[in-house]
């Protein structure tokens, strides 16, 4: 009762539905999804309308296999239709792109979407390149071949185009396609005699040849001719979980007369025909009859396809259960159904670091550290110190993963990596006393003089009288020798020299104690000092070439026997072209100063110009006119009625 109530709501609901929204149309079924096919100009979104009142949507074409039941569909409407072949055929599915939305060239769908909702696919069959706009809304068609009988193995191409309106639908659009997904099908009903099946589907498509039904699909079955037989309906439902059929048993529309010669009984594998006529269906070896009379299935448990995804199905003995099976570097997941891989490195299989990939796990070197071999299952230190690749300017010591820079004596560290080295500058310190008298610094060290008459210590650092020293009490040295507290007769004692190599052995304070004129206080030896020293010729400064200082012989770069003076020398030809500059400056000055005085001038008699024009310019309207001299006035001209001079009156 529960069944006949269900299919008759079913026919209500067809009944309802049939007479406003059927529409003839091209169906394929396949998998868990069925595919219809539509002529009618329409816009892209009144078509999407119809599709969703059915409860789908314009179609999408997500794999190859997908586009091949999607132009199973449409070569199905153009057979019906021979009006559409002799145009150019296009027609929607479910791929657009909204306004504003722009062009993305690095996806496969190049920025478009399908209304269905879900990921972007890999699957593409672009018909050429899409336009960039974004100022309006763009859809996507299938474009079919010009021919009526495409090519084999060609399938449509996508092209994108304006969406079209109510008003103004697109021109060149001869219908869409549907795709209608459901959670399970049933087999095709099979008869065993003469008669037609009619199959209606829940988005109100009908059709008598199916490769699968849609679940909540009517069957109607009508035996014989169809004319005074009564038909049957039927129902695909759901039977048990994820197991779907009609609910019918043997095959329908039996004839004792045809027996098995008429489409094998309706059998799917083997009809066995009884004496009187009557027959039975059956199966072959490792099969079974299913409960409908006319299927049959594997007697192995794994024919149905259990395990999914990596699983290999192993059945158990006497083919009695199953069990999933997974490869190396896997395991089965919650559901035992499939696999998911294994995280070896939570082992710790590896001696510094360890990289899971699927089905296995690499083995890295830390930074500092390179594979030992080439099974990458030990790791060495890396000499970055080695001759040839040392990233240190002077000296560099290897560390387990890593090194370390450092400088030789009288440098120090420079950089920011503190890679490099730079000079140190000794004579520059006022807080280490070095030498005696003058010191000179040196790439990676220093070396000390004395002034005129004065000859360097054995030490090195301190300075003795020389033969040509001046007697006691006489001045020697020049003005920039002496030291505030400096007197004659003075005893002058070295002060330990401040180096870090020290003076040498046996040398002491009391060993290089002298009496003579007191000698200047240790300052370090610059170019300006020499010049003023000795300007012009005289021996000036002299240095001991044969004495350097102890630590000077150790010092990069420098000969013991470089005389002072050749140093001197270099410092006065950089001081000859800082003094070029100085005067070249003082020119170009000079110029500028000209053109400023000159500029002014120029500015100054074009004022006084305007000045001298505004000056000559009339003030008024009597300014435009010329004055007459003016004329002594004459005497009154005479009366003509005055009497005549002699006449009386």
């Amino acid at each position: 009762m529960a069944t006949s109530a269900a299919l008759l709501l079913v026919l209500l609901l067809l009944g309802q539905l049939g007479p406003a929204g059927a529409h003839r149309a091209a169906v394929v079924c396949a998998g868990s999804a069925c595919y219809t096919a539509h002529g009618g100009k329409l816009s892209a979104a009144e078509a999407q309308l119809h599709c969703s009142r059915n409860g789908g949507n314009l179609a999408t074409v997500r794999t190859e296999a997908e586009a091949w039941h999607v132009q199973r569909a449409l070569a199905q409407l153009l057979q019906s239709e021979a009006g559409l072949e002799a145009r150019n055929r296009k027609f929607w599915i479910g791929l657009q792109r909204e306004k504003g939305k722009c062009l993305d060239p690095r996806l496969p769908l190049k920025g478009f979407s399908w209304v269905g909702g879900g990921e972007d696919t890999l699957f593409t069959n672009w018909h050429k390149e899409v336009r960039s706009s974004c100022t309006s809304r763009r859809c996507v068609s299938l474009q079919l071949p010009l021919s009526p009988q495409p090519p084999a193995g060609s399938l449509a191409k996508w092209s994108e185009g304006p969406c079209g309106s109510l008003s103004v639908p697109v021109s060149n659009i001869e219908g869409f396609v549907c795709k209608f997904s459901f959670k399970g099908m049933c087999q095709p009903l099979a008869l065993g005699g003469p008669g037609r099946i009619n199959y209606t589907t829940p988005f109100q498509a009908t059709s008598s040849s199916l490769e699968v039904v849609p679940f909540a699909s009517v069957a109607t079955v009508a035996c014989g001719d169809g004319v005074q037989g009564e038909e049957q309906h039927f129902l695909c439902r759901e039977k048990a979980p994820g197991v779907f059929g009609w609910g019918n048993s043997g095959p329908l529309c039996v004839s004792p007369g045809s027996g098995c010669s008429f489409n094998q009984g309706g059998c799917q594998q083997e009809c066995l025909e009884g004496g009187d006529g009557s027959f039975r269906c059956g199966c072959g070896p490792g099969f079974r009859l299913l409960d409908d009379l006319v299927t049959c299935e594997s007697r192995n448990p794994c024919s149905s396809g259990p395990c999914t995804g990596m699983a290999t199905c192993v059945p158990g003995p006497h083919w009695e259960g199953f069990a999933c099976h997974c490869p190396q570097g896997y395991q089965l997941d919650a559901s035992r159904r499939d696999c998911v891989d294994v995280d070896e490195c939570q082992a710790s299989p590896c001696p510094q670091e360890c990289v899971n990939v699927p089905g296995g796990f690499r083995c890295e070197c830390w930074v500092g550290y390179e594979p030992a071999g080439p099974g990458g299952g030990a790791c060495r230190d890396v000499d970055e110190c080695a001759p040839g690749r040392s990233p240190c300017a002077q000296e560099c010591t290897n560390t387990a993963g890593s090194f370390h820079c450092s400088c030789a004596e009288g440098y120090v560290p420079a950089g920011e990596d503190g890679a490099q080295c730079r000079d140190v500058d000794e004579c520059a310190d006022p807080g280490r006393r070095l030498c005696d008298s003058l010191c000179l610094n040196t790439e990676g060290s220093f070396r000390c003089g004395c002034l005129p008459g004065w000859e360097l210590g054995p030490d090195g650092a301190s300075c003795a009288p020389g033969p040509t020293a001046p007697a006691p009490g006489a001045s020697s040295g020049p003005p920039q020798g002496r030291g505030a507290g400096d007197r004659a007769g003075d005893v002058v004692v070295s002060a330990p020299i401040g180096s870090p190599t020290g003076a040498p052995a046996g040398a002491s304070a009391e060993a290089t104690a002298t009496k003579g004129p007191s000698l200047a206080p240790h300052y370090p030896v610059t170019p300006a000092a020499l010049d003023e020293q000795a300007p012009s010729g005289p021996p000036g400064v002299r240095m001991e070439p044969s004495t350097p200082h102890p630590r000077a012989a150790t010092g990069r770069g420098e000969n013991p026997g470089e005389d002072f003076t050749a140093r001197h020398s270099d410092e006065g030809t950089d001081g000859q072209k800082l003094l070029l500059f100085y005067i070249l400056g003082t020119v170009v000055a000079i110029l500028l100063l000209l053109a400023l005085a000159l500029g002014l001038l120029v500015y100054r008699k074009r004022r006084a110009k305007k000045h001298e024009d505004k000056e000559k310019k009339p003030q008024n309207t009597a300014d435009s006119y010329s004055w007459a001299p003016e004329r002594a006035e004459g005497r009154a001209l005479e009366n003509q009625y005055s009497p005549t001079p002699g006449t009386d009156c």
